[in-house]
C-alpha cells in the first residue's frame, strides 16, 4: 500500500500552509526545514491514530522518519509485519 498521499496531505495541510508544490518524495523533512522535531511528534501521533499501530522507540529513527519515501517504505514493513 502507497502511505504518501495522506502523509503528503497531512504534512502539507499542519506544516506547509496548504502549499505543497516544494515537498517532493525524497525532500527531507527535517534538513529542508519542513518539519522540526515537535513536527516528528506529530506524524508519529498522525501514523498511530490512523493507522491503529504503536511505534516502538527503536522505530523512531531518522533512517524511517528522513523522507515520505523513508515513512512508507517502513509503513509498509511495519503494518506487513503485523498483518502476518
Amino acid at each position: 500500500m502507497n502511505y504518501i498521499n495522506d502523509l503528503r496531505e497531512f504534512i502539507v495541510e499542519n506544516f506547509l500552509f496548504g502549499d505543497g508544490h516544494n515537498l517532493k518524495n525524497n525532500s527531507s523533512l527535517i534538513e529542508d526545514g519542513i518539519i522540526d522535531s515537535t513536527g516528528v511528534v506529530e506524524i508519529i501521533a498522525f501514523i498511530e491514530e490512523n493507522y491503529k499501530i504503536t511505534l516502538a522507540d527503536d522505530e523512531l529513527t531518522q533512517e524511517n522518519f528522513s523522507t515520505l519515501i523513508a515513512i512508507d517504505r517502513f509503513l509498509n514493513s511495519k503494518l506487513n509485519n503485523s498483518a502476518a
